[in-house]
């Protein structure tokens, strides 16, 4: 009899309503249809009404939609980061109704409208993907009060929950809560979503990322390649624009709970697509070399709330280049820096802002490869444009005549740390490797040899990093305008370049003019002091002269004038 008048009232609904089908009927051919008649593997293996399991149409619970579950009376660890607008409590509405199966506490036949448990093929969710448990830490967040001063929180990129009048909903009370992506009676668009999320649709309803729309993660066609592992096992797209956001991210349980990533280790999200398979380039390959910016090194260390200045050492792909924003054009695009006032920058304009972060202010840094007369362990001091000499990244350099310069560069020519530090085998190396400073073979993180060890053979090769600007011909040559001992030094007597010059600069509070023009800055392990009365030092006598005080290989300059 209740299945007969069901199913009138079922063709009246029709009958009234073309095209549009009842819940009850929707859900039938659903996994959510826990009936005997159910498609899924989960289900009663005696009851046969389908709406049952949620739903009861007397003495229901008083949580609402004739519920017919009891409450879960667990205490749930709900979403959190540095970065979440929306303080997400314990589940409260919708999304509690869905826990009490979801959460996996509650037998799936405990209902309120049966005396006994009704027998299933499983009595509580099975473990896997639909089971959430009680922490929530790895999930989006959900019964939070969705506010339009939330949407604008912290620079927005939330959008204004009035617009919210799709497919997309909050709730009676503003919330957001599981029934805002998830239709429980309808399962046409997978997942029981509520839109179809090709290309992240459904992300993009409430999500609004700076830079997105010209980022390479919303518009490139890249596919897999089919080499394993798979980058997409949770998704259904078969490119990175249609993957969009999940290419990174995964709603529910999540190995990477602050921000939802897909693996539990930053820089493994990268590496999913940046090993070659996807991405054009083999970034994780370069992370084997000799020398590395060490993204492995730690893991939850890197918050995107923290400071301009780094402070606490780590480095992760997301310190240098921001996903949301970054292209091939524009991969350092959308990204927070320090200026060489040590000001924050946001976002970037120059590369060198983005070094500074971890290499200029920060505290822990390493202490100096090599030993100085003057030492400085902030780079950003060493590159400041009111210092004695400097290469030229953050300005235009001090010194107007620099003959052994190979064109196009001039003095009024600015380098980036890129120029020098750089992948060994990348473009500016003639490689066809990756551009940047993920790793090198020569240490530290340089794009072309540098030998630092005294008593050195000069060829290209070991000084192939100064020769790459500066022309070995004019450096050790005669009658070309540099300076005319270089030869002695490089050539004759074996002394690096390193020994005499110090490759960033001095800053301006702990060099002069006078000693400390044309980046020298001399090496203590090499050059000693005459005696404790006469200290290390170049000093300049006039243009293009200048003595050394001090004892190199056994020689006593005291002085030694050029």
């Amino acid at each position: 009899m209740k299945r007969a008048i069901r199913g009138a009232i079922a063709a009246l609904l029709l009958a009234a309503l073309p095209g549009t089908m009842p819940a009850w009927a929707a859900v039938a051919t659903t996994k959510h249809n826990l009936s005997t008649s159910g498609p899924g593997t989960v289900k009663s293996t005696t009851e046969s009404e389908t709406c049952v399991f949620c739903h009861a149409p007397h003495n229901g619970s008083p949580a609402g939609a004739l519920w017919n579950r009891r409450a879960p009376g667990s205490t749930y660890t709900p979403y959190t980061s540095s970065t979440a607008r929306g303080n997400a409590g314990q589940p409260n509405g919708a999304s509690l109704l869905c826990l009490s199966c979801h959460d996996g506490t509650i037998a799936l036949g405990e209902l309120l409208n049966r005396a006994t448990t009704v027998a299933m093929t499983s009595a509580n969710m099975p473990v896997g993907a639909t089971r959430l448990g009680t922490d929530l830490s790895d999930d989006h967040p959900v019964s939070f009060a969705y506010t339009a001063s939330l949407a604008t929180a912290r620079g927005g990129e939330l959008v204004n929950p009035a617009t919210l009048t799709g497919k997309v909903k909050l709730d009676g009370s503003g919330q957001m809560q599981c029934t805002s992506c998830h239709d429980p009676h309808n399962d046409a668009n997978g997942k029981f979503l509520v839109m179809v999320n090709q290309a992240s649709a459904l992300c993009m309803t409430c999500h609004s990322k700076s830079n997105w729309s010209t980022s390479d993660h919303k518009l490139s066609a890249r596919t897999w390649n089919g080499v394993a592992p798979d980058p997409w096992p949770h998704t259904e797209g078969t490119t990175v624009a249609a993957n969009a956001c999940e290419n990174c991210h995964q709603p529910h349980s999540a190995p990477g709970k602050k921000w939802l990533l897909n693996t539990a280790t930053e820089e493994g999200t990268c590496f999913s697509c940046h090993n070659g398979n996807v991405a054009t380039k083999n970034m994780q390959s370069e992370f084997s070399k000799a020398s590395v910016h060490s993204v492995s090194g730690t893991t939850g260390v890197h918050d995107p709330a923290e400071s301009a200045v780094i402070s606490s050492r780590h480095v992760e792909c997301a310190d240098c280049h921001n996903p949301h924003a970054a292209s091939g054009s524009g991969p350092l695009s959308g990204v927070r820096g320090v200026s060489i006032a040590g000001a924050e920058v946001n976002p970037v304009t120059a590369e060198y802002q983005i070094c500074f972060r971890c290499h200029g202010d920060s505290p822990g840094k390493p202490s100096p490869r090599t030993p100085r007369q003057i030492a400085q362990a902030n780079t950003r001091l060493e590159f400041g444009t009111t210092n004695p000499s400097y290469h030229p990244v953050a300005g235009v350099g001090k010194n107007a005549s620099v003959p052994s310069l190979i064109p196009p560069l001039t003095t009024a020519s600015t380098i980036g740390c890129g120029s020098c530090h750089n992948n060994n085998a990348g473009p500016g190396a003639n490689g066809t490797g990756p551009n940047g400073p993920h790793g090198s073979t020569f240490s530290p993180l340089l794009e072309r040899q540098y030998v630092t060890t005294d008593n050195t053979t000069e060829s290209a090769a070991v000084y192939a990093l100064c020769y790459k600007c500066h022309s070995r011909t004019s450096i050790i040559g005669s009658g070309t305008g540099s300076f005319k001992d270089h030869n002695k030094h490089i050539v004759s007597v074996r002394t690096p370049c390193n020994v005499c010059h110090d490759p960033h600069g001095i800053s301006s509070t702990q060099g002069n003019a006078t000693n400390n023009s044309k980046l020298i800055n001399f090496d203590t392990s090499v050059v000693t002091a005459v005696s404790p009365t006469v200290p290390i030092r170049f000093a300049v006598t006039g243009t293009n002269k200048g003595s050394c005080y001090l004892v190199c290989h056994g020689t006593s300059h005291n002085p030694k004038s050029y």
